[in-house]
């Protein structure tokens, strides 16, 4: 149907850019004279599709308008509710609220968008004069009144009495601290329309600040010595993922306390629905102070409103998202920021309208709103839901393999790895794989110690904190004495022994801050991906050998430093993973090593090579990045070993 598919290009040209709606929002529909095509609820605008809409019987709708429902706010709107549903002719999609609006606005499609410069305008103190000022007197504005059938009814009786008034059908109606409406009976002229709407009001507003994003803006506070902290604050009885966003216009907020009275509460239904209705504001000058604040403050805030907070705006650090997975940060971070843009617009206008306190409350215990929240509150399922995981040496190869099989687990990753474009590239191909996590790269030098700083830094800006940290990064230059030189020899101590000294020194301290303000039953963990030539001596191999058995008596005197912090240290050392590159690089793998330093003897081919290696595993097997998870997974659920070297080497290394 050639209408359907205009309705899709619509809904998508307007959801698929975050200046018209956010967070999925906004609604489209089509009608012809017997059925209507809406949004249905949890779809998104941006990349709807046919399934994404709800079709309804406008037979069954139509008598709504006129129909006598209870008086009881929750009575009337479960009645509503159901007679949405008896309209529904396709079962199981929940058509949107403001479905019945679109059916009485006669017109073939409906847009309704909360457009940022719309709502800077209709958010504002001077909304209704300043309207008629742009727009004329043909402008049909509507007060704002509770989402649902209420809302229905108003703009019902408005659009009857613009008809009266000027004998003709209204094309644009205006919400007051809720968006916009738009109708025509082709898509083209609603985009004219909109058009028009936003080149008026552009040239009124005054310009938004910058939004480019930089950790930090300002060169204040760093996030590594805070946010963790405050996330174990919030995480007492379950893990959150934090995430900081910091621009300009956040910086405008953050620097002033009385410009932050602006923002202190919501302007939309759809803020409180993503954001809540309370939000923290946090001004001290150092670390010491911020934290302090906050370990009082949020109990504080949890006993009085029956909910922790999800947005904080931390002078020096800027807008920080509390979120039950990373998903959710994302959206509160783009909700919020676009209050912060339409106080910011408003100043055009007259100042700030946020909502009333009756307003909030009716959103807060709406069912309808509860229902959006619990659509979007989809989680990962794992074993390491919500973990925050950061794997060193994971562009490719064993790395990328752990931590994919992490990823898989629920847990956010992050690639840390000096292969900027495969990693990118790496974790392009996992947030195709995620559900509420999210994976990120960070160019990252393990034998340099700022390098290290700028990844604890980016992990903690990006997530909140650091859950288990898996030093993994390794390299292996192979030789006997005769053959090895003083700079292979240098070059694979440093980064098998040295760097994961560096690694530990740097990520502790992250991890001692966590625990410190953390529950009782939670543990950090450090994992080093060891070898088994780190428990048994490897010919021709000493360099590496050498830097791995190192590494072991690191992971104990580590794990005995650290235990009193509750961070454990371990080490995992696998068998030989054939099939990585670490030993099937047709050009420099260790089969073309090994072969070429005759560490094999007779080995003629790289077949000879594999099977001699084959023939000393009992189960003849190599062993797998799934295999070496399991190890990891076991090390991290468990608080009773720490300073441990896990073997899983197919029984060719058994401990003594």
């Amino acid at each position: 149907m050639k209408e359907i598919e205009q309705l899709i290009e619509i809904s998508r040209f307007y959801g698929a850019d975050s200046r018209f709606v956010i967070a999925g929002g906004g609604n489209t529909s089509y009608k012809n004279s017997e059925k209507i095509w809406v949004k249905a609820s949890g779809s998104s605008l941006a990349t709807i599709t046919e399934d994404g809409f709800a079709v309804l019987d406008r037979s069954l709708l139509n008598p709504m308008s006129e129909k006598q429902y209870s008086q009881n706010a929750a009575e009337r709107e479960e009645q509503v509710k159901n007679d949405l549903a008896a309209a529904t002719i396709t079962k199981g999609k929940r058509p949107s609220v403001e479905t019945s609006m679109h059916n009485i606005i006669n017109y073939a499609f409906v847009v309704h968008l909360h457009p940022t410069l719309v709502n800077g305008l209709m958010c504002a103190q001077n909304a209704e004069s300043e309207l008629r000022n742009f727009f004329g007197e043909k402008v049909l504005y509507v007060e704002y009144t509770d989402p649902g059938y209420v809302l229905f009814k108003k703009v019902d009786e408005k659009i009857k009495e613009y008809r009266r008034k000027f004998s003709e059908e209204p094309q644009v109606i205006w919400l007051q601290n809720h968006g916009i409406f738009v109708g025509a009976n082709t898509i083209e002229e609603i985009k004219k329309i909109y058009y028009e709407i936003f080149v008026t009001l552009q040239k009124s507003s005054i310009k938004l600040h910058n939004e480019g994003i930089d950790f930090p803006l300002s060169g204040g506070l760093r996030g590594a010595e805070i946010l963790p902290a405050i996330r174990m604050m919030v995480s007492k009885e379950s893990l959150k993922t934090l995430k900081v966003r910091e621009n300009e216009l956040i910086k405008y907020y953050y620097d002033s306390v009385e410009k932050q009275k602006d923002i202190a509460k919501p302007f939309t239904p759809d803020a409180i629905v993503y954001c809540k209705s309370n939000y923290l504001f946090f001004n001290g000058e150092t670390p010491e102070q911020i934290i302090a604040d906050a370990k009082k403050t949020i109990p504080d805030f949890a006993n009085k409103f029956g909910y922790l907070p999800k947005v904080l705006l931390i002078k020096g650090i800027g807008l920080v998202a509390v979120g039950d997975n990373a998903k959710q940060c994302d959206i509160i971070l783009d909700v919020f920021e676009d209050a912060m843009k339409v106080a910011f617009l408003s100043q055009s206008f007259g100042g700030a309208h946020p909502m009333t306190q009756t307003q909030i409350d009716f959103i807060d215990n709406w069912e309808v709103e509860n229902y959006r929240r619990s659509v979007s509150a989809t989680v990962s399922k794992g074993r390491a839901e919500n973990k925050t995981i950061v794997v060193t040496g994971a562009a490719q190869g064993f790395g990328e393999g752990i931590a994919e099989c992490l990823l898989r687990e629920g847990a956010n990753i992050v690639v840390a790895d000096l292969n900027e474009e495969v990693g990118q590239n790496t974790v392009d191909k996992f947030n195709l794989l995620t559900k509420s996590n999210r994976a990120i790269f960070v160019k990252t030098n393990v034998a340099d110690i700022p390098s290290l700083e700028n990844l604890v830094h980016e992990t903690v800006c990006n997530f909140g904190g650091i859950d288990c940290f898996i030093s993994n990064a390794g390299v292996l230059r192979a030789g006997g004495l005769d053959d090895m030189t003083p700079e292979n020899f240098d070059f694979v101590t440093k980064i098998n022994y040295n760097a994961y000294f560096y690694c530990t020194k740097v990520v502790s301290k992250v991890m001692k801050l966590q625990t410190e303000h953390a529950s009782g039953d939670y543990f950090a963990d450090i994992i080093q991906i060891n070898s088994k030539s780190g428990l048994r001596g490897s010919k021709a191999n000493f360099a590496y050998a050498g830097g791995k058995f190192g590494g072991i008596g690191l992971t104990q005197s580590f794990a005995l430093e650290l235990a009193p912090y509750r961070i454990k240290v371990n080490s995992v050392c696998p068998g030989n993973y054939y099939e990585g590159p670490l030993w099937s690089d047709p050009d420099n793998g260790l089969f073309v090593q090994y072969l070429n330093a005759g560490k094999v003897p007779g080995a003629k081919t790289i077949d000879d090579v594999k099977a001699f290696y084959l023939a000393q595993v009992p189960m003849r097997k190599g062993c797998t990045p799934a295999d070496v998870t399991k190890g990891v997974l076991y090390l991290m659920e468990q608080c009773g070993e720490t300073g441990q070297a896990l073997p899983i080497t197919g029984g060719q290394v058994m401990l003594n």
